[in-house]
Parts: structure tokens; C-alpha cells; sequence
């Protein structure tokens, strides 16, 4: 009956080769609807930083109430990615399975994770000098604005090897997440598989690469323009310090804790196995 309906999800081979099939197509993608494509990822990613720091703002809030809410906030930016259609760097690092199989090749994969990797950058720091100049931080006083700071000091006092590890946590989550939105056949089952994986991460406090394309731009806009904050961090050299590590973190996590995971257990498994767990 479920199958009749289109209720059933599809199982963990059956994702395992839905995200291989996606992954060559991914990586095949001529080079403007791929930057186009991710101009708008990193776009919908900094729309679900947006939202996350409203949460953040309030002080009303305790920090559990505004790690979990804003993590549920933040979701809002891979919902898009998936449902609306995005290309976005850490979900794309599950097209390592279809490296894995020989379907694409190596070029084929680093020139889709640069390419994409750069049109996110772009699409962040884009929407957040579009959020700037529309004075949207100024809001309650501007709290909001003192919050995008207080954030981007945190992420940019980090040490390396903090930031990488957070970064490998990070993208696990979030390449489980995109794993688990292939099993559904609705955009509803989609939403649900996505927001307690995204959520989770976002409040355990784990870095996330693109949003920081976001986030700490923001925070260098409100130093230098808009007289908030004088932490000699936020700066240029401080956004590069802080994305190295965070964006090796996330390829290990997703591509080798998710998608050479997954590789390796659904082709090489015996077939009886296949589905388990």
C-alpha cells in the first residue's frame, strides 16, 4: 500500500545510487550553470545564517533555547539548497562515491569542488553586502549586528586544529542530512530528513565553511563601515585563516566519514547485506 502511494523511502543502496547518479551529473555540469548554481548555494546558505542569528540575538533566550532554535533557523539554507536546487561545496562532497566507482574522474571532481567552492563564496559574501546595505544588522538596537561580531570573533579566535575538527563534525551531519533527504519522495519527508541532522550541528557549535563565507564577511562590513566593533581580527587574513581548516574538516568529514563510508559498505558488502541497519 505504501508503495502505491509513494510512501515508502527509498533504501540505503538504492540512496547509495541515487547520490552516485546525482554526483555524475553534478560533476558534469557546464561551468556557468555550475557557478551559477552555486552563487545561489552560498546564497541560501547565508539566508539560513540570517535566520539563525535573529535567534542568536535575543538575550531573553537561554543558551540551549538559542543553540537549538537557531540551529533549526538555520536549516532554512539547505532546505533551499535541496528543494529550490543549489550546488553547494560540503553536501558535494558525496560525489566522492562516484569517484570512488571510476564514474567521474579526479579532475572531473576537484574542478567541480573548486568551482562550486568559489560561486558559494560569492553567493555569501554577495547576500551579505546585500543584508548590509539594507541595514537589516541595525535591528533591536543593533543587536543583531553586535551578535554577527561576537560570532565571527569566536570563529576567528579559534586554533586550527579546533576549527578543522569542528569542521569534520560539522559536515557529517550535513552529508547525512543530504543522504537522508535522497531516501524521501516528497519535499515534506526532505524537510524532516533535514532539519534535526543541520540542527544538531548548528548547536554544538560545529563550522560549517560556507556559512562563514557569510558570516564572517558580515562581521568585516560592520567593523570597517558600519562603526561596530574594533576586533583587529575580523579582517581578510582572519576569513582565510579560519576557512583552511574549516574546509579541509569538512571534506574529510563528508567525504570520508559519509560518502567512502557508505561506499565501501554498499559495494562491497554481500547483496544479503545490503540494506541492513
Amino acid at each position: 500500500m505504501s508503495e502505491l502511494f509513494g510512501l515508502d523511502a527509498f533504501s540505503p543502496r538504492q540512496i547509495a545510487e541515487r547520490v552516485e547518479t546525482v554526483g555524475v551529473t553534478k560533476a558534469r555540469l557546464p561551468l556557468l550553470p555550475m557557478f551559477i548554481l552555486s552563487v545561489l548555494g552560498g546564497a541560501f546558505i547565508g539566508l539560513g545564517a540570517l535566520y539563525f542569528v535573529i535567534v542568536r540575538s535575543d538575550p531573553a533566550l537561554s543558551f540551549a533555547v538559542k543553540q537549538v532554535l537557531g540551529g533549526m533557523a538555520f536549516a532554512l539554507g539547505l532546505i533551499l539548497v535541496i528543494v529550490a536546487g543549489a550546488e553547494l561545496f560540503t553536501g558535494n562532497n558525496l560525489l566522492v562515491m562516484a569517484w570512488a566507482d571510476r564514474k567521474i574522474s579526479t579532475f572531473e571532481l576537484l574542478r567541480s569542488w573548486s568551482i562550486v567552492c568559489a560561486g558559494n563564496f560569492v553567493g555569501a559574501a554577495g547576500l551579505a553586502l546585500l543584508v548590509f546595505l539594507s541595514r537589516h544588522p541595525e535591528t533591536n538596537g543593533n543587536a543583531i549586528g553586535r551578535e554577527y561580531l561576537i560570532i565571527a570573533s569566536a570563529k576567528l579566535a579559534m586554533p586550527f586544529w579546533t576549527a578543522f575538527f569542528k569542521g569534520v563534525l560539522c559536515n557529517a551531519l550535513v552529508c547525512l542530512a543530504v543522504w537522508m533527504a535522497l531516501a524521501g519522495r516528497s519535499v515534506v519527508d526532505k524537510v524532516v530528513a533535514i532539519v534535526i541532522p543541520v540542527s544538531a550541528f548548528v548547536a554544538a557549535g560545529f563550522e560549517h565553511s560556507v556559512a562563514n563565507m557569510y558570516l564572517i564577511p558580515m562581521a568585516m562590513l560592520l567593523q570597517g563601515f558600519g562603526a561596530i566593533g574594533s576586533n583587529p581580527a575580523i579582517n581578510l587574513a582572519g576569513l582565510f585563516d579560519n576557512l583552511l581548516p574549516v574546509l579541509l574538516g569538512n571534506i574529510i568529514g563528508g567525504s570520508v566519514l559519509v560518502g567512502l563510508v557508505y561506499h565501501l559498505i554498499y559495494h562491497r558488502a554481500p547483496d544479503g547485506n545490503s540494506d541492513a541497519g
